[in-house]
């Protein structure tokens, strides 16, 4: 048996640590088989030597998050772990030194997972991103946050964001109400969080004063859109003809952030996803970037990992079949 120590600072940081009835240092026993004690200013970790060795690394990994003002959850506790395992805990710094905005309740905004990361780079780069994965992974929020932080700065003078209003096997005609109110249920996510953003009264306002453009992407076609951040949701259940109209829409001094998961196609039978299309035909276009998120960068429950991974499994399995 090997025993390694770490020194703790103050007794807030153990009890960050720990969690709520140890549930933080649990996960870290029971993926490294290691037992974790806290001795008055000293955390004492016993197994294996590499077992113990990673541990160490995880929870100074997570003390250094705790440091930083993170709160600890099973989300970052998790991917700590991960990072862990693949020998990558040397970028949690620059990961948790990024905050993009403040929300109107004063909570910073920032990303969680490399892949997070990742794409905020992209986006302040390239003047087009196109943010590819699975549920869960942050893509529209952190796309909204990007948008509000550009705005603020006077960057640009419009938000808009849109996506198609056809998913799931519903059609609108079926559902009741006028255009608007056929559409504003599909178009909810993103009210949300540009309230999460904004607070609704200043929400309200820009909206009345146009600088905020909520719509369906039929009402892009024929205009230009210049001084803009406009975001593209769900665009996997756009047809390749709406994929090449939005993107053309691009103006001088704006920014486009497309968005979607290409395993949750809802386009009837025969139809190509224009999601799909764009990520094979624009791959090698200066100033459009690609990203692609995997289940790590899930920031929801730990299952939604499991469940996406589940998933990916079985589509292999059908597809070497």
């Amino acid at each position: 048996m090997f025993e390694q120590s770490i020194s703790v600072d103050r007794m807030e940081q153990a009890v960050s640590l720990f969690g709520s009835f140890d549930e933080n240092i649990r996960i870290i026993e029971k993926e490294f088989d290691v037992d974790v004690v806290s001795r008055g200013s000293e955390i004492k970790v016993t197994g294996e030597a590499e077992n113990v060795s990673k541990g160490v690394r995880a929870i100074n990994g997570l003390l250094m998050l705790i440091n930083r003002g993170e709160a600890l959850s099973d989300q970052n506790v998790r991917y700590v772990i991960s990072l862990v395992n693949e020998g990558n805990e040397d970028q949690l710094p620059q990961m948790t030194a990024d905050c993009i905005c403040i929300t109107s309740k004063g909570k910073p905004v920032k990303p969680k997972t490399l892949g997070q990361k990742k794409y905020i780079e992209s986006i302040r780069k390239n003047t087009i991103t196109l943010g590819v994965g699975p549920a869960g992974t942050g893509k529209t929020y952190l796309a909204v946050a990007m948008a509000v932080t550009a705005f603020r700065a006077k960057e640009v003078n419009r938000i808009i964001l849109t996506r198609p209003a056809v998913e799931a096997g519903e059609k609108l005609g079926f559902l009741p109400g006028d255009l608007q109110q056929k559409v504003d249920p599909y178009l909810r996510p993103l009210y949300d969080a540009l309230f999460d953003m904004l607070g609704a009264e200043s929400f309200q306002k820009q909206l009345e004063r146009g600088n905020i453009e909520v719509a369906p992407l039929a009402y892009m076609r024929g205009r230009t859109l210049d001084d803009s951040f406009i975001i593209l949701d769900e665009a996997q259940n756009t047809s390749v003809e709406q994929m090449k109209m939005f993107l053309t829409r691009l103006g001088f001094n704006s920014k486009m952030v497309v968005t979607g998961d290409i395993t949750q196609i809802d386009l009837p039978d025969g139809r190509r996803s224009g999601l799909v299309d764009a990520v094979k035909v624009l791959k090698d276009v200066d100033d459009i970037q690609i990203v692609r998120f995997n289940e790590r960068d899930v920031v929801r429950h730990k299952l939604v990992q499991d469940i996406i991974k589940a998933y990916e499994k079985h589509e292999d399995v059908k597809k070497k079949k």
